[in-house]
C-alpha cells in the first residue's frame, strides 16, 4: 500500500520550506520513524520521518527546492521490500560464465568503468553526484554539514584544491546561498537596527560568590537533581527577579501601546552550525535553579542535534546571551524583536578591584544591557543592571526573593 509524505503542519509565521537534504533515495528501506528529509524553514530545521516500514518509491522533489505546508514530497510503499542488487542475484552463474571452455583461448576482460567509492552512496544526492563525477571519496573530505555531513559544497571546494586543501598563492572563492535560517537571522536583525532606538549599558560583575557556591554545593546539587549547576542558571533567575521590579524592561512595542508581561519568558541564545537560535525558557520567575539547568541542556542537545521544535522558539519577553563562551570580553548584543531589551554575559577574568580599601584579584565578568530607548529611559536600564549585580554578588538573595 502507498504511503503519501507530506510536510508538516506549518504554523501561520512560517509560509515555506526548503528541502535541505534527503537521507533515502528511490528503492532504499526505510523503517518507521526514520528519518527520510530535512525540511530547513526560516527558524528551525524539521525532520520528516516514515509513518510506515516500507521502501521508498518516489521522491517529489529534490533538494531546494521550495515547498509548502501538507504538500505531498514523496511516496513510501509500506510492507515492500528492497529488491536485492542484481548482480548478487546468481554469483555462481557470472563466475561459470567467465569460465573459457576446454581449448579455447583465454578472453582478456575490457577494463571495468571506474566505481564510485563506495562511501559516496551516504551522501545526499547533490553532493553524491558531484563527488562521483570528480571521482572523489567523500570518506576523505571533512564535511562542514549538520553532525558534521558533507556537502555539495565541501566536494567542490576539495575538488578545486587537489584534495589538500588551497594551493599555495592560489585566490579562491566561492559564492554559496544563504540558508533559510540565516537569511531570517540577517532580516531581523536589520529590523532591529531600523525599528529600534538602541542603546547600550554596562557595569560588572564580581562572580566571587557565585563561584565559591557552585564549588561548595555544585557536587551535591548534581547528585539531587542529576544536572550540574551552571552560571546560566544564576544570571536567568537574577533576570527574572530584576524583571518583575522593572517590569518596562520586560514590556514590547505594538503600535502606540506598550504591553507589559507579567511574566519572565526568557530567551537563551544557543548557537548551531546554522546559526544562533534563541529558544524560550518559560515562566523562569516560577522555576527552581534545577528546572532552569534541565531546561537549558534540553534546548542544548535539541538544537545540537535538529530537533528544536518551533514551538520551542516562538514568544519571549527577554533574552540572555553568552559570548562569554567564545571568550568575548565585551560586546553590545541586538534586541530581538518585538522584544525590549538583551542581557550580554561575557568571559569572567581575573581582574584587580579594591575591596575593604585592599586591592585583590577577583573573578570579573562585564554585562551588557541593549534595550530600546522608544519605552526604557536610561535611568531604567542601568537600575536593572545594578539590580542583576546586587544579586549575583550576593547570590542567597536570590534564594530568599530579594
Amino acid at each position: 500500500m502507498s504511503t503519501e509524505i507530506k510536510v508538516p503542519v506549518l504554523p501561520e509565521s512560517v509560509s515555506d520550506a526548503t528541502i535541505a537534504t534527503w537521507h533515502k533515495k528511490p528503492g532504499d528501506a526505510v523503517k518507521r520513524d526514520e528519518n527520510l528529509v530535512d525540511l530547513e524553514t526560516d527558524k528551525v530545521v524539521l525532520e520528516v520521518p516514515s509513518p510506515v516500514d516500507g521502501v521508498l518509491k518516489e521522491i517529489k522533489f529534490e533538494e531546494g527546492a521550495t515547498v509548502t505546508s501538507q504538500q505531498l514530497i514523496a511516496i513510501v510503499e509500506a510492507g515492500a521490500v528492497a529488491s536485492a542488487p542484481a548482480a548478487a542475484a546468481a554469483p555462481a552463474a557470472a563466475k561459470a560464465e567467465a569460465l573459457p571452455a576446454a581449448g579455447a583461448q583465454p578472453i582478456t576482460p575490457k577494463a571495468d568503468a571506474p566505481k564510485a567509492p563506495a562511501g559516496n552512496d551516504q551522501l545526499p544526492p547533490g553532493a553524491r553526484f558531484t563527488a562521483n563525477k570528480e571521482g572523489i571519496d567523500a570518506s576523505q573530505v571533512e564535511g562542514t554539514g549538520r553532525k558534521g555531513a558533507v556537502t555539495k559544497e565541501d566536494i567542490v571546494n576539495y575538488a578545486k584544491s587537489g584534495g589538500v586543501g588551497n594551493a599555495a598563492g592560489a585566490r579562491p572563492e566561492e559564492r554559496v546561498p544563504m540558508t533559510r535560517i540565516r537569511a531570517r537571522i540577517a532580516e531581523r536583525l536589520m529590523q532591529s537596527k531600523n525599528s529600534i532606538a538602541m542603546l547600550t549599558s554596562f557595569n560588572e560583575v564580581n562572580l566571587g560568590k557565585v563561584m565559591a557556591m557552585r564549588k561548595e554545593l555544585g557536587e551535591s546539587f548534581e547528585k539531587a537533581n542529576g544536572v550540574k549547576l551552571g552560571f546560566m542558571s544564576f544570571f536567568a533567575k537574577a533576570a527574572a527577579n530584576a524583571l518583575q521590579r522593572h517590569p518596562v524592561v520586560n514590556a514590547s512595542v505594538d503600535g502606540n501601546d506598550i504591553v507589559y508581561h507579567g511574566y519572565a519568558d526568557i530567551s537563551i541564545a544557543v548557537s548551531t552550525d546554522k546559526g544562533l537560535v534563541t529558544p524560550v525558557l518559560r515562566n523562569v520567575e516560577r522555576m527552581g535553579f534545577a528546572d532552569v539547568e534541565k531546561a537549558i541542556g534540553d534546548y542544548a542537545k535539541k538544537a545540537r542535534d535538529g530537533k528544536l521544535a518551533l514551538e520551542d522558539l516562538q514568544g519571549g519577553t527577554f533574552t540572555i546571551t553568552n559570548g562569554g563562551t567564545f571568550g568575548s570580553l565585551m560586546s553590545t548584543p541586538i534586541v530581538n524583536p518585538p522584544q525590549s531589551a538583551i542581557l550580554g554575559m561575557h568571559a569572567i577574568k581575573e581582574r584587580a578591584i579594591v575591596e575593604n580599601g585592599a586591592v585583590v584579584a577577583a573573578p570579573m565578568m562585564y554585562i551588557a544591557l541593549s534595550y530600546d530607548h522608544r519605552i526604557i529611559d536610561g535611568k531604567d536600564a542601568v537600575l536593572f543592571l545594578v539590580d542583576i549585580k546586587n544579586q549575583l554578588e550576593n547570590p542567597h538573595r536570590m534564594l530568599l526573593g530579594m
